[in-house]
């Protein structure tokens, strides 16, 4: 996570005065990206940005025992994050497990997950059914 932040450009940025929650992917996570997906984001700086900005939310320090009752959170690239907790598990967007949560930092908190959040697809966004 942090080399693919120094080469995204994020570093200065995570170091401002936040709060931010950072869902930091262990290097295990990024291993199970499919093969040659992490060389080809680290070639590309905007789309790598744009992922590892999905796992930041500005403005916020949300602690695990929060999660409950901060059931989404805007994330830093502008989709919504959709946060779970029961059973003393947190769960991010129902695809990630919060493997160590609350690593206090000077700005904020960083919860380890064990996967690598996926941005959502323009356009993919649930619908609103009309009544």
């Amino acid at each position: 996570m942090l080399s693919a932040i120094d080469a995204a450009g994020l570093k200065d940025t995570l170091k401002g005065p936040g709060p931010f929650t950072v869902f930091a992917p262990t290097d295990e996570a990024f291993a199970k990206l499919p093969k040659g997906e992490l060389d080809k984001l680290l070639k590309n700086k905007k789309k790598l940005s744009e992922l590892l900005s999905y796992h930041v939310v500005s403005g916020a320090a949300v602690k695990a025992a929060d999660i409950g009752a901060t059931p989404t959170a805007k994330s830093v690239a502008g989709p919504e994050l959709a946060l779970t907790a029961a059973d003393g598990t947190v769960k991010i967007n129902d695809s990630a497990t919060v493997v160590q949560a609350d690593i206090a930092a000077t700005n904020g908190v960083i919860h380890v997950i064990d996967t690598v959040l996926s941005l959502p697809k323009p356009g993919k966004a649930a619908k609103k059914k009309a009544d």
